[in-house]
């Protein structure tokens, strides 16, 4: 296999990199002031949009680019570090730092690099930052700890630089499902500048622009922790000059105020635009509504380590309690699609067999029954301010569950800081069994919608060896179509034990300047070179 086969999402690579015109295919809260006094606020036209701001939900409490796994982290840190392929979402993968790879044994990969790529400090990147990259993600003895391990990178084992340009990436998983890990998330780090910031004991952190090193497209010129980067296109660039000249990244944790920075010209792009602040948008001059559905979905895992939601019977009737749809049409003005499964339609593996559990009091009432747990009292813990309308959803979902004659149910509204410690703690904490969540399947793959829920010991929410199994078995699978109907199998179990709550796929909905010719992507991906004015 020499660059080739993608077992991840089913399409074969193509050649291409950044430098090319066909690779800019268009296709998870800090607060920021805002003003009223539009009548200095400038929207940009065409000819001044040399400079933009982006406008996030959510800035970065980190700059180790290897530390998070956080969606608005990565369209800031993939601007200034870079993963080795691109990723375009229902496509696959393709060159991009990497110029070519080939399977070369059994588990193991060998990648030639771009030998024009330099680091923002004017070092030259070579294999030896690739393999300290990725060795440092999942080797916790090598450096800071790293989300990537169990989640991005989960069936690389570490890699070996043989020269200044290859490198060879070990894994324990099909080849189609490595490359797409080290591929996407190894955003490259310079092994010798990372040893500067004695990244062995302690974390990467500081708060100038020079705390920063990357390969990407744009370098950091200014940085206020906690409230702003402001990047400029790196002259030493390897690809093409990037759109922009200038962008500003800020954030602001609510959504009426992220509208209004767009509607007073502050902000050029936003992004979750709740479904009540869309008409206000739809009504300012010069910026726009754009909206796609995305990868993510929303759901609430059920812990089957604690009563009542040991019981697949009582699983399936919080199920059959909830109308995913009603919800959707009130609380989400139409924005969203019922779930049956654990990932979004056109992901790889998707069952497009299976129907979302329709409302039926009278079966979710038998099944509780059936269960052994009627009279039960149960409480869905949910955040606020993290997906669309989330605290409202939660509530009506509890409510409609209440709704049973034989189960009490109540929603407590949260930080979201609470139901991620909760996702994160597994099954042997007790104190919120019953949580509302969102994970986008950004790799474009069911596998990444699912192991780090039913698979690693240290983070799953649901235990059942045979689902376990079934997804350790599809990632052994090298042939595509093979790999993909056991998948489907996998969607097919999930939904039939019912380990969650399945309630709608997310919709991504951004605000933009008019300007700026730009689709938006289904994993939630900003990319600022996939822009045009």
């Amino acid at each position: 296999m020499s660059g080739a086969t993608i077992a991840t999402a089913g399409v074969t690579s193509m050649a291409g990199c950044l430098g090319d015109d066909d690779d800019a295919d268009d296709t998870d809260d800090a607060a920021v002031d805002d003003t009223d006094d539009t009548d200095d606020a400038d929207v940009a036209d065409p000819d001044e949009l040399d400079e933009i701001t982006v406008t996030l939900s959510e800035f970065p409490d980190t700059i180790d680019p290897l530390d998070h796994i956080t969606g608005p982290y990565f369209d800031i840190y993939d601007h200034i570090y870079e993963p080795l392929f691109n990723f375009d979402p229902g496509e696959g993968v393709f060159p991009w730092i990497a110029e070519e790879w080939e399977e070369t044994g059994e588990g193991s990969t060998e990648v030639t690099l771009r030998d024009d790529v330099v680091f923002h400090n004017g070092d030259e990147m070579t294999a030896d930052d690739v393999a300290w990259t990725i060795n440092r993600a999942v080797d916790p003895e090598k450096g800071v700890a790293s989300d990537l391990g169990a989640f991005g990178l989960g069936s690389i084992t570490g890699a070996e630089a043989h020269d200044d340009t290859t490198v060879e990436f070990f894994y324990d998983g099909a080849p189609g499902l490595a490359e797409f890990e080290f591929g996407n998330y190894a955003r490259v780090i310079s092994v010798d500048w990372a040893m500067d910031y004695n990244a062995e004991e302690d974390a990467i952190s500081g708060d100038s622009p020079e705390d920063f090193n990357g390969t990407g497209p744009y370098q950091v010129v200014e940085f206020e922790p906690e409230v702003e980067i402001v990047v400029e296109a790196f002259d030493d660039y390897w690809g093409d000059e990037p759109p922009f000249q200038r962008v500003t990244f800020n954030a602001d944790g609510e959504s009426s105020g992220r509208a209004n920075a767009l509607e007073t010209g502050e902000a050029d792009l936003t992004m979750n635009i709740l479904p009540e602040d869309v008409a206000t948008i739809e009504d300012a001059d010069g910026v726009e509504i754009r909206n796609v559905s995305s990868f993510r979905t929303i759901f609430c895992p059920m812990k089957n380590s604690v009563e009542p939601y040991d019981s697949q019977e009582f699983r399936q009737a919080i199920n059959y309690a909830v109308d995913s749809q009603e919800i959707i049409d009130t609380v989400l003005s139409g924005f969203g699609e019922p779930t049956s499964q654990p990932v979004a339609p056109d992901i790889n593996g998707f069952n497009d067999g299976l129907e979302p559990y329709a409302q039926d009091y009278d079966m979710a009432e038998s099944l509780v029954e059936e269960s052994g747990y009627g009279g039960v009292e149960i409480e869905l813990t949910a955040p606020q301010g993290r997906y669309l309308n989330d605290a409202d959803v939660a509530q009506t979902a509890a409510d409609m569950i209440d709704q049973l004659p034989n189960v009490d149910c109540s929603a407590n509204i949260v930080d979201f800081g609470v139901v991620s410690d909760a996702n994160s703690a597994g099954l042997d904490d007790p104190d919120h069994p019953f949580y509302m969540i969102g994970w986008g399947t950004v790799t474009g793959d069911t596998d990444y919608g699912v192991q780090g829920f039913f698979v690693p010991e240290e983070t799953r929410s649901f235990a059942d060896e045979e689902l376990t199994d079934a997804i350790i078995e599809s990632q052994q699978i090298e042939d595509i179509d093979e790999r993909r109907q056991k998948l489907q199998e996998v969607n097919q179990m999930a939904h039939e034990k019912a380990p969650w709550l399945f309630l709608h796929v997310e919709e991504s909905i951004y605000g933009v300047n008019e300007n700026i010719t730009w689709d938006p992507r289904p994993d939630e991906t900003i990319y600022l070179w996939e822009m045009d004015v």
